[in-house]
């Protein structure tokens, strides 16, 4: 990449994107970009020194990046339109054009790779070992898709050539397979991303041939619920630990005497190197006691030891909107969390119950993408229907043009909560302080939901103590 003094990236603003823009930036290059919509993550990349527009016009890219074409990568996310005018002109140009996952590809060559895949866990997970090795002191690197709170970033900087590198191996568009690990982490194969695969076989394949290029002598961390084709399509040599919250379930590695206290679970750790007893995770949710299981055994693969786990794990806190406490008092209570998939859905509503055992729950759901609305329609009722009340934004589209016939709606008739409907932003807002009929109350869903979290959580702070 060295030959590469400019750096462009269409959509920088991209929760990937943005860490490999950071990265470039860190390592001398001249990084701008484009993007369509002003974030709190795009005036931090502005802050740190990155040139970033706005308007999709040929004239706004910078004229550094006009001028020295031979010398210039354009990096592309999926999520640019092909309708947008200056990823045309770049290629009418003969610019270098390269996806996100392949310059990702390219930076881990030669370093030693924990790359966490699964179609839901693998940022709350790739997070965590990042952080344990973090604070083990051990140099280490990590490119994540959140915002991880104990770093205050989605980029952790390796100090050498030499240091491991953690990585957030996303299957849409099949981007995971630019990479070669040695040790990967599988946190579920359920089906997802059917606009891409077309069916869930086609995604399982995609996960085979993932797991197919560790280097030889890795190891794969797969989740027991993960499907068996997965473990079958290692390489010779390869080993390979399912892991899960019992023992029952078949896994070589799990937890034992889990229990809720407070905000946090207490387990212990049966794993390859022993086991490691009163763990203390300070974010809820047994789907993350879950997930650093996985985490903790490939920390400690790259040499962080029994005795510093305990002390790593406390200090954990998590990622932003990933299962994120916004207002914590005696009479309201307000989570937000980045949940876009049914089984998500389902085991943070599930962890929210075993916290709160009696109260009472409004949800607030805004689906993501019209497809994944249609092709989990069921599912989605199903898990929305935990709570007391469900209230439904209208699906956020993203990269997507609207499907006839799909709209959030068609998800309301099928959920059992007592209460339910369709809201506006503004209705949310407005009830969420005129008709306060909860105690708890969560924001769910990875479109811009999270622009109601500030507002909602200035309503709510002078309600939390009533």
């Amino acid at each position: 990449m060295q030959q590469f003094p400019y750096i462009f990236f269409l959509g920088i603003g991209g929760i990937g994107m943005s860490a490999l823009a950071r990265w470039f930036k860190a390592n001398g290059h001249q990084v701008s970009g484009y993007d369509k919509t002003e974030t709190p993550l795009t005036k931090a990349l502005q802050a740190e020194g990155i040139a970033v527009h706005y308007v999709d016009a040929v004239e706004n890219i910078p004229l550094e990046i006009r001028e020295h074409k031979a010398e210039t990568l354009v990096v592309l996310t999926p999520a640019i339109p092909a309708t947008c005018l200056e990823w045309a002109w770049l290629r009418e140009q003969g610019y270098d054009i390269r996806k996100r996952s392949q310059v990702l590809g390219v930076l881990t060559q030669g370093r030693p790779t924990i790359a966490v895949a699964g179609t839901h866990g693998k940022t709350t997970t790739s997070s965590m070992v990042a952080h344990l090795l973090h604070h083990a002191g051990l140099d280490a690197g990590a490119f994540l898709g959140g915002i991880a709170v104990n770093l205050g970033s989605n980029l952790l900087l390796p100090q050498s050539p030499a240091a491991p590198v953690v990585v957030e191996a996303d299957e849409y568009d099949r981007s995971f397979l630019t990479l070669r690990p040695d040790v990967a982490i599988v946190t579920s194969t359920d089906a997802d991303h059917l606009d891409i695969y077309g069916e869930q076989s086609a995604l399982i394949d995609s996960f085979c041939q993932f797991v197919s290029q560790l280097k030889p002598g890795g190891t794969l961390l797969l989740n027991h619920t993960a499907d068996a084709r997965v473990a079958a399509a290692v390489p010779p040599g390869t080993r390979v630990l399912r892991y899960g919250l019992s023992a029952e379930q078949g896994a070589d590695l799990f937890a034992e005497h889990i229990t809720a206290v407070g905000h946090q679970f207490q387990f212990d750790l049966h794993g390859p190197q022993g086991v490691v007893r009163g763990l203390e995770l300070k974010v809820p949710g047994f789907h993350n006691v879950e997930n650093m299981l996985a985490a903790a055994v490939a920390a400690q693969l790259f040499g962080v030891t029994a005795a510093q786990l305990p002390e790593a794990v406390a200090a954990y806190r998590g990622v932003q909107r990933r299962f994120e406490f916004i207002v914590t008092g005696p009479a309201k209570v307000y989570v937000d969390d980045y949940a876009h998939h049914p089984r998500e859905i389902e085991a943070f509503l599930r962890s929210l119950r075993a916290l709160y055992p009696e109260k009472r729950v409004r949800v607030i759901f805004q689906p993501h993408l019209f497809t994944r609305t249609r092709d989990f329609a069921e599912g989605f009722s199903q898990s929305l229907s935990l709570a007391d009340e469900v209230v439904l934004l209208d699906i956020y589209p993203a990269r997507e043009l609207p499907l006839p016939g799909v709209t959030a709606a068609m998800l309301l008739d099928n959920i059992t909560a007592p209460v339910k409907s369709l809201q506006t932003k503004q209705e949310v807002l407005d009830n969420a302080k005129n008709t306060a009929t909860f105690d708890i109350l969560a924001t769910v869903g990875a479109g811009d939901i999270d622009t109601l979290v500030p507002q909602l959580k200035r309503l709510l702070a002078p309600l939390e103590n009533d």
